[in-house]
């Protein structure tokens, strides 16, 4: 009997456990080791912030697709790789015993360079971390529509850009805004009583994703700024301070945490919540377990996704920096390493010759205004339309239903 041990349930190992469930390999144990019992799908976490979606729609039954697969699971989380003893170290449960090994665990915001952002700081990832921040932040809202509330986010790549929408979508709605942007809370009197939300993103580039065209570019920050997002450009965050704690308006008596962004310019904010989007970053125990990486921390892999430096590990996901192909830490990429790593990781055990695999060097990017509409951007190439929305809530339900029956990928 030959282990093969999951760790991390991203979306390469779902793909993974469902296509063991439909293709299983005699001999060989399964198991998963995760976090988590119920893994988000990034394409529709925007979504969910915004409200389109419930927890359900966008999470992946990892116990249920582990029952699929025939795949024990242990939920715990792995904090150390034993490579001379092929021993997977657990937070609390005995060492896992690995044949084989895959590493599917995402990334997280790099924040540890930047005093206060590791304590004071919500990161967008781990996501189901960020989720419990956000419900909260959400629940609050509900309870106290009348304070207002100022929001920082931290980082202008396409993650913050959306993330910043999507929330403000949301939470003008709770304020019972309607659309909400810009909008005043009324007193019984008919005057209106103050603003209720705002939300500063701060950018170290002078544009706003880097990554895509100028098009692209120039359009969602028309839209940040035509809703009253404050675009913060050319400011490099240096330090996140925790503040006294203060009463929010005269009239309301529960105090609440305040923390100050500084930049680098000297400018300075004060707001009940930061959020942390800014370029990812690895888990540190992947170096230090002796597997070879990159400068930034991800395991280096060959075009067949697995390590360059131990042939008995295999990685894909934003863990995983194919050594050929560097891409951006980017789901659709997630998504199409699954059938290949699932054929490798077959391959392997079969004692067969690995097949290379090669990603595509364009992608096409649908990126969610909060509103029900989206804008395409591939290469030099951008569209606009509500039509662009309902398409990729289409292909991204699409992609939820192979989780939750029997059918092949």
């Amino acid at each position: 009997m030959k282990d093969l041990v999951l760790i991390g349930g991203g979306h390469s190992h779902a793909i993974v456990l469902k296509m063991f469930g439909t293709k299983p390999l005699p001999g060989v144990r399964l198991t998963l080791i995760t976090d988590v019992l119920y893994a988000p799908y990034s394409g529709m976490l925007p979504g969910h912030v915004a409200g389109f979606y419930d927890y359900g729609e966008c999470h992946i039954d990892l116990r249920s697709l582990c029952e699929f697969a025939g795949c024990q699971i242990f939920v715990d989380r792995a904090i150390a790789i034993d490579l001379s003893k092929n021993l997977v170290i657990c937070q609390t449960r005995p060492p896992v015993n690995f044949d084989l090994l895959s590493v599917d665990i995402g990334s997280t915001p790099a924040t540890l360079l930047v005093p206060g952002a590791a304590e004071y700081a919500i990161p967008a990832k781990p996501v189901p971390e960020f989720l419990i921040s956000w419900n909260q932040l959400i629940s609050a809202r509900q309870n106290h529509p009348e304070k207002p509330l100022r929001i920082a986010i931290v980082g202008g790549g396409a993650g913050g850009v959306e993330l910043a929408l999507n929330m403000q979508s949301r939470l003008a709605k709770k304020a019972g805004l309607g659309n909400g942007f810009n909008a005043g809370i009324l007193r019984e009197d008919g005057r209106v009583k103050e603003e209720k939300l705002e939300i500063h993103l701060f950018h170290s580039g002078a544009e706003l994703m880097s990554g895509h065209n100028k098009r692209v570019r120039r359009r969602l920050k028309e839209i940040m700024i035509s809703r009253g997002i404050q675009l913060h450009l050319m400011e490099k965050v240096s330090a996140v301070e925790k503040q006294e704690m203060r009463e929010i308006t005269s009239d309301a008596r529960c105090p609440m945490p305040s923390y100050q962004i500084s930049c680098e310019s000297g400018l300075k904010l004060e707001c009940e919540i930061v959020f942390w989007v800014t370029q990812a970053s690895a888990a540190n125990w992947i170096r230090e377990s002796g597997l070879a990486t990159d400068s930034n921390g991800f395991m280096q892999v060959s075009d067949c996704l697995q390590s360059v430096s131990h042939p008995n590990v295999f990685a894909a996901g934003d863990i995983a920096a194919m050594v050929n192909y560097p891409r951006p830490k980017a789901g659709v990429f997630a998504v199409r390493q699954g059938k290949p790593l699932f054929e490798n990781l077959q391959q392997f055990l079969l004692k067969k010759p690995l097949k290379p695999f090669a990603p595509q060097s364009q992608y096409l990017a649908l990126i969610g205004t909060g509103n029900k509409r989206a804008i395409a951007s591939r290469g030099n190439f951008m569209w606009e339309s509500p039509l662009l929305w309902y398409w990729k809530d289409w292909i991204d339900r699409k992609f939820m239903q192979k989780f939750s029956n029997s059918t092949h990928i």
